[in-house]
């Protein structure tokens, strides 16, 4: 596969290059794309020099599969160009999430709709991810009828320039504010921008995308995004009330058995899942499994997962691989 990298230079572009290697991803010719002033810097993959290139440059040498995560307006720019040649474009971005025909894909829950006519492929917001991956086998078994959902995201989930302001907080050094407040020692109940009917563009993110990735529009789904000083993941608090009664052993034996999950719930030795350690891991990992007291048949479960590993870039290089193993894709035209 001839495989272009757009947004190479950036934090997910990173990582994505990172998982690429590590899943022994089959390159023939990668190329690594990012914006014109980061054209002609050098980087190192795979024990090779390669030059950086823009847009224009990766568009004439046709690759076959292009992961963007390169933001929303060079996605909705760029990515109907490289599809118009036959490439086969996964993005990061939400340029094209909500758009009714594309498939907006968690592999371990819906790459089956995948077909070789997709040529732009939406990769789900990091929070809608991990959450997504624990709550498809209860919703398949048990049906969800309503989802109450806060999360604690970590400041990597904005971008480079976020985390640089934690550690200059931390250092006591002045320097560019992303967040309109400190962030160190801080919780910003504040994800994305605000919206009309009060919530922000992350939370309705969790909502809409939730209900297609699970095939549901009937699921009530409310949201509140936190942004937090961590940069080992996100967490979220998730509260699900099902349309029939559960077992909470059985709830467990469905996560434990799911692919990408992990069950670490054992409240007499201190087990929980914490962003301190999914760091640099790929699965979702679960715990604090509990029965909702409050409503007849409630669950409370704590989700937290890295954000740039399954939440970004391996989700995407996830769907590269169904891609290939399914000869979804091949050379462009």
């Amino acid at each position: 596969m001839k495989v272009a990298v757009v947004g190479a230079t950036g934090m997910v572009g990173n990582v994505m290059l990172k998982v690429l290697a590590e899943r022994n991803f089959p390159i023939t010719e990668l190329l690594l794309v990012a914006s014109k002033r980061s054209a002609g810097k050098v980087v190192t993959w795979g024990g090779q020099d390669h030059t950086v290139i823009d847009l224009e440059t990766a568009l004439e040498k046709q690759p076959d599969i292009a992961i963007f995560s390169a933001g929303g307006g060079t996605s909705k720019e760029w990515a109907p160009k490289f599809a118009a040649i036959g490439t086969t474009v996964v993005d990061n971005s939400s340029a094209w999430r909500m758009h009714e025909d594309k498939k907006l894909v968690v592999p371990e829950i819906n790459a089956n709709l995948l077909s070789s006519e997709d040529k732009i492929i939406a990769n789900p917001n990091c929070s809608t991810i991990q959450m997504v991956l624990a709550l498809a086998p209860l919703h398949k078994k048990y049906g969800i009828k309503r989802l109450v959902i806060s999360t604690y995201q970590s400041v990597t989930g904005t971008g480079v320039a976020a985390v640089e302001q934690m550690n200059n907080e931390r250092d006591g050094v002045k320097g560019e504010m992303v967040y309109p407040y400190p962030i160190d020692r801080n919780c910003l109940p504040h994800g994305g921008d605000f919206c009309e009917n009060g919530y922000t563009t992350e939370e309705m993110k969790l909502v809409h995308e939730t209900r297609k990735i699970l095939g549901d529009d009937s699921i009530a789904i409310t949201a509140t995004v936190v942004r937090v000083p961590v940069i080992g993941g996100h967490s979220e608090a998730v509260n699900v009330e099902f349309n029939q009664d559960f077992d909470v052993s059985e709830v467990r034996s469905l996560l434990a058995s799911s692919e990408g999950v992990t069950v670490q719930d054992n409240p007499d030795v201190n087990t929980y899942p914490m962003p301190l350690y999914a760091h640099d891991k790929d699965d979702v990992f679960v715990g604090r499994i509990r029965r909702d007291e409050s409503v007849p048949f409630g669950l409370d479960m704590w989700v937290v997962s890295d954000n740039l590993r399954k939440g970004a870039a391996t989700n995407a290089v996830q769907i590269a691989e169904y891609l290939v193993k399914h000869e979804l894709v091949g050379a462009a035209v």
